[in-house]
Order: structure tokens, then C-alpha cells, then sequence
């Protein structure tokens, strides 16, 4: 069982503590607790928690951190959990100087959760949020069995990318003001009746179908659009229009308000690392850290920020883009002046000693994500600084090799890959498709491409929740094609060529 901080480790998370005060960090209060390495194994599988509700996929992924834990191919240090009061798990194998060091990484997170404009609308107590998920799952499956539920948590867990990453997790498109309007003229065509003959006089057929008829206009024909405008939230309208049980829209909405809450994660993944790694590494150097301790620290500390050719390292990243921007305000490095001096000696000189770089990078942690982090402070002079180059892998040396060091083709590469959290635009296009109640998703390419296998496991798997065809539009080699399942097999069909679409300020061709 996770044991609390006593004696010399309580006193270094005070003295921790302090020093992050001293430099301004503003955090939750933040309980440390002790496991050892299978604990650690255990909690990490369960995204960070201490308890989550029955499924074989946490199984898989402890047995799978286990692994590699056992093989010395990764090793996890520490663990922290976005809530008020924030929960961080230590490694009890560690030394007292990794303690001190994830102490002080995990104080900057902390004040990164709270701070930081995404992390806004989170809710501060996920952690019994989870526990409550966990116990009501449970329930269901004592009620309907485990096979049952367990399946269908697959179905949703295979959809829960099919979310608005740009949207509040509790803002329902369909319930506006036309949805408003469309609910009153069914209630007026209501015939009155007491209570307890409601049921036979206004059946709910017939009003379904009064409803209908008024709404379809008979000259033309045209049927009612649903949903009126595409819906990127996808599990949300199937929560609300899909034929589920009580107990299936509920676990549905569990498991969507559990993807809401990683999102703000997602988005600022290269930020939250780098702000602690920043301040992990500053506090450390400056105030904590004893010259018994400096070899120890300098293993660690490097460890975290190693890079490898054709990965993005958000430690690294981070930290150094965090430094730079501290540099460039400190030194005046901006505005209308800076940007229109070209000579190259007075820019190399440039120091108007603002001292503004502390300020700024505070500023910066309150209001950015990593895509706006990228495109406003990642110049081609940091691509440059930091050899920032454009990787492939070249198969007849079997080696990553540079394809290009074009700085601004690197940022343009990067911020795609960052964009919609790295998932692929999926849009909810029609759900009458072809007037049979027929789902019809679109892929939109915007450099995020569609994996083929993958989407067509999807479409299984929504047909088990809608229980109707569905299809998705996608483009594979310049070519637009609509991948189908209707319950038994899978179709592909080819539509036309795709469309040209601009991405990054460059005209590319759908992939």
C-alpha cells in the first residue's frame, strides 16, 4: 500500500516546496506517496490513478510496463495527477536525490494544472470522479455481467478520439435554439389529455409521425438533415440518438467525460513537460542540490532530456523553448525594432537588459497550448540552434537520415502532427444517409492521415452501437474512397479523385 512521506523525505518536501514558492510557482497543495515499482506499474496502467474500473486493457498495459520495467528498457520515476489537492506517486527504489528532483518537477506541474487556461474547465476532483466511474461499472456489471459490459466499454473506448478536442466537454450542439423550436411545435400538436391517459391519446408514434409529416415539405421532398451541421463530437450524438439502454448511455457518458479530461493533457503535452523540467532544473542548480549530489542529478537530468533522430523529445523541446523565450525578453529581442534590424552583427550584440524573460515565460504558461507555444516562439533561429531537422528512415541503410533542415518545413511538420492532438479530423456528416438512418462520417485531411485497418475496425464497432451500415469518406493516393460495413463485411468504394487542400500555408495533396 502507498505509504505517506515521513521524517527525511517529509523535510526535503518542505524544503522543495518553499523553493518553488520563492520562485513564484503557484500550485495546488500536493500529498506525495510512497510505492514500489509494481505499485508504480499498477497505477500507471490506470492513466495515472489509483483505481479505475474493471477492464483487460489496464491488465495489458501493466503487464506491459512490467516488462520493460524488468528489462531496464524504461522506468518510470514519477506520477501526478491533475487534481486540487494533486496526487504524485514517488519510486521507492529511488535515491533521495531523484526524490528531491521529481519533488521539484512535480510541484511545476502542478502549477501548470492550475494555471494554465486549458486546464480551466477540468474538473479539480477527478480522482473521485474516477472512483465513483469505477463503483457505478462495477454495478452494471453485477447486474447485466461482465462479458456484456466489458464489450461494450471496447465499442466506446474504440471512439473515444470522436470527440471536439476545441470544445468544452458539457456543450451540446443540439440543443439550440431551432432544436428548441423544433421540441414546441411537436408539443403543440399534442392532443390534451390527463395524465394518466397521455400514453394512449398521444401516443409517441403519432406524434412522431404528425411531426414528420409537417416538418418534410411535399413538393420537394427533402428530408430533414440530421445532424443539421457535422458533428465532431460524435459520441455525444450517439449518446443522445442512438438505440442504447439506460446503462450503455451511461457508461458512454462516463467514459466521454473521461476523454474530456485528458484533452487539456494532450494539447500541452510539449508545454506541461518542458514548464517542469524548466523548473525541476532550476530549482535543483540553484538552491537545492549539495556537490555530493551533482554527478547523480547530471545522470538523471540528461536522461530525461536525450533526444534520438526522427522523435520529438517534450522535455527537450520545452525546456530549451522555455529558455530561449526567457533569453529573447530579457534581452529585448522583440518587437517592431528587433524584427526590422538586419544587420547581423547589431542582432548578434542585441542586450537592452529589460529583464522581461521571467514575466514572460509565466505569460506563456497561462495562456498557451503547444500548437500556439510552436507557431508564435519557435523561430528558425531555434530550429537552427537546436538542429531541428526534418527525419525519414532510409531503407537500404536501415537508418533515420535528414531529409530536409528547411526550418520553417520543421515547424510546419511539427505543428501538424500537434494538431487535433495528433488524431484525424472525423466528421459526423449525416445520420440518414440515404433516407435508411445510415451513418455517414467524413475524413477530412489536414495532414493527418487515415490508417485504413484501423478505421475499418471502427466501422465494426459502430455498427454495434448504431446498429445500422455506416461508412466513412476518406482519401487514400489521391484518391477519394467510402469504406462501408453493414454488420457482415466491409466495402470500399471509389468516389472520385480528392481535392486539393491547403495546409500550413502550402497546397498539398490529400494523402
Amino acid at each position: 500500500m502507498p505509504e505517506t512521506l515521513v521524517g527525511e523525505l517529509a523535510r526535503m518536501q518542505e524544503e522543495v516546496k518553499k523553493a518553488a514558492i520563492e520562485y513564484g510557482l503557484d500550485f495546488f497543495e500536493v500529498i506525495f506517496e510512497m510505492v514500489d515499482y509494481d505499485e508504480m506499474n499498477m497505477i500507471a496502467a490506470y492513466d495515472g490513478f489509483p483505481a479505475r474500473y474493471p477492464h483487460w486493457r489496464y491488465g495489458m498495459e501493466y503487464e506491459k510496463l512490467s516488462k520493460t520495467h524488468t528489462y531496464g528498457l524504461q522506468r518510470i520515476y514519477e506520477l501526478v495527477i491533475n487534481n486540487d489537492p494533486s496526487y504524485a506517486y514517488l519510486l521507492s527504489s529511488n535515491t533521495l536525490t531523484d526524490h528531491k528532483l521529481v519533488m521539484a518537477h512535480v510541484y511545476a506541474h502542478s502549477d501548470f494544472f492550475k494555471n494554465n487556461a486549458f486546464f480551466a474547465h477540468t474538473n479539480r476532483k477527478m480522482l473521485d470522479q474516477m472512483f465513483s466511474h469505477a463503483e457505478r461499472i462495477k454495478t452494471y456489471m453485477d447486474r447485466f455481467g461482465v462479458e456484456r459490459v466489458e464489450s461494450f466499454i471496447d465499442w466506446c473506448l474504440s471512439i473515444d478520439n470522436l470527440i471536439d478536442y476545441y470544445a468544452l466537454p458539457d456543450m451540446r450542439k443540439r440543443t439550440e435554439k431551432e432544436d428548441e423550436a423544433d421540441k414546441e411545435k411537436a408539443r403543440k400538436l399534442r392532443f390534451r389529455a390527463k395524465d394518466y391517459m397521455e400514453s394512449f391519446i398521444n401516443p409517441s408514434l403519432s406524434i412522431k409521425r404528425i411531426t414528420e409529416e409537417e416538418e418534410v415539405d411535399k413538393e420537394t421532398r427533402k428530408r430533414i438533415k440530421i445532424p443539421r451541421h457535422p458533428e465532431r463530437d460524435v459520441m455525444l450524438f450517439l449518446m443522445e440518438y442512438a438505440p442504447l439502454e439506460d446503462w450503455q448511455r451511461s457508461i458512454m457518458g462516463m467514459l466521454r467525460e473521461e476523454a474530456y479530461y485528458f484533452v487539456p493533457q494532450m494539447m500541452t503535452k510539449i508545454m506541461n513537460e518542458g514548464w517542469a523540467t524548466y523548473w525541476h532544473s532550476k530549482i535543483m542548480t540553484e538552491r537545492l542540490l549539495s556537490e555530493t549530489e551533482v554527478v547523480d542529478y547530471a545522470e538523471r537530468h540528461s536522461g530525461t532530456v536525450a533526444t534520438m533522430p526522427g522523435m520529438v523529445n517534450p522535455y527537450k523541446i520545452g525546456l530549451e523553448l522555455y529558455r530561449y523565450i526567457e533569453e529573447r525578453w530579457d534581452k529585448g529581442r522583440f518587437g517592431k525594432e528587433w524584427e526590422e534590424c538586419d544587420d547581423l552583427e547589431a542582432r548578434r550584440t542585441w542586450d537592452k537588459k529589460l529583464g522581461l524573460g521571467r514575466s514572460k515565460i509565466f505569460e506563456v504558461r497561462r495562456v498557451c497550448n503547444d500548437i500556439s507555444f510552436i507557431d508564435e516562439f519557435l523561430t528558425e533561429e531555434f530550429a537552427e540552434e537546436q538542429k531541428l531537422f526534418v527525419y525519414g528512415f532510409d531503407p537500404s541503410t536501415r537508418r533515420f537520415v535528414i531529409l530536409d533542415r528547411n526550418p520553417k518545413l520543421v515547424k510546419t511538420k511539427l505543428l501538424t502532427a500537434l494538431t487535433n492532438c495528433g488524431q484525424p479530423y472525423i466528421y459526423l456528416e449525416d445520420a440518414n444517409y440515404k433516407n435508411r438512418a445510415e451513418l455517414y462520417l467524413v475524413h477530412r485531411h489536414f495532414g493527418i492521415d487515415l490508417k485504413v485497418d484501423y478505421a475499418m475496425e471502427t466501422l465494426r464497432n459502430l455498427f454495434k452501437i448504431w446498429t445500422r451500415p455506416v461508412h466513412i469518406e476518406t482519401a487514400v493516393r489521391g484518391k477519394r474512397i467510402l469504406i462501408s460495413f453493414d454488420g457482415k463485411e466491409h466495402k470500399q468504394e471509389v468516389l472520385g479523385e480528392a481535392e486539393t487542400e491547403y495546409i500550413g500555408g502550402e497546397e498539398e495533396e490529400n494523402q
